[in-house]
C-alpha cells in the first residue's frame, strides 16, 4: 500500500470515528497529532485530507447529495459516505490529485472496506462529479 494511500486510509479511520462518536474531525485529528493512539506518527497527507473535507464540509454533502440519485447521505453506510467526501475532496479542492487516481482509490478503499456493493457506487457518483466539476468548483 502507497503512502498516499495509507495516508487516505487514516483519514477514513478519522472521519468514520469523528462522525460515529459527534466530534469534529479536525479536534479528533489534533488530539491524535499530539497524543497518538499508535506507533506510527499520521501521515501529513492524512491532516491535509481531513481538513481538507472539513473545510468544504457543505459543499462536499451538498455536490454528494445533488449527485447520489435516491441516496441521502444519511441513508449510505458511514464508510462509504466518509469515503465519498474523501473522494469528492480530492477531485473537487486538490489539483495535485489527477482525477482517475481519486476514484480509483476511493473504489479500492470501497472494495476492502465497505459492502460489494460500494465500489460501484463509489465509482458511480464520484465519475459524475469529476464530468461536472468545473460547474461545482
Amino acid at each position: 500500500m502507497g503512502a498516499r494511500t495509507k495516508a487516505r486510509k487514516r483519514a477514513l479511520d478519522l472521519l468514520f470515528e469523528a462522525e460515529q462518536r459527534g466530534v469534529n474531525a479536525v479536534t479528533l485529528l489534533d488530539e491524535r497529532v499530539e497524543a497518538p493512539v499508535t506507533p506510527a506518527p499520521l501521515p501529513e497527507y492524512t491532516g491535509d485530507l481531513v481538513r481538507g473535507v472539513v473545510r468544504n464540509w457543505a459543499a462536499i454533502n451538498d455536490a454528494l447529495t445533488t449527485y447520489a440519485k435516491d441516496w441521502p447521505l444519511d441513508r449510505m453506510p458511514a464508510v462509504d459516505r466518509n469515503l465519498l467526501r474523501i473522494g469528492a475532496f480530492e477531485l473537487l479542492y486538490n489539483d495535485e490529485v489527477p482525477d482517475r487516481v481519486a476514484i480509483a482509490e476511493a473504489v479500492g478503499l470501497a472494495t476492502e472496506l465497505s459492502t460489494d456493493e460500494s465500489p460501484k457506487f463509489v465509482n458511480g457518483l464520484l465519475n459524475r462529479l469529476a464530468e461536472v466539476k468545473d460547474t461545482l468548483v
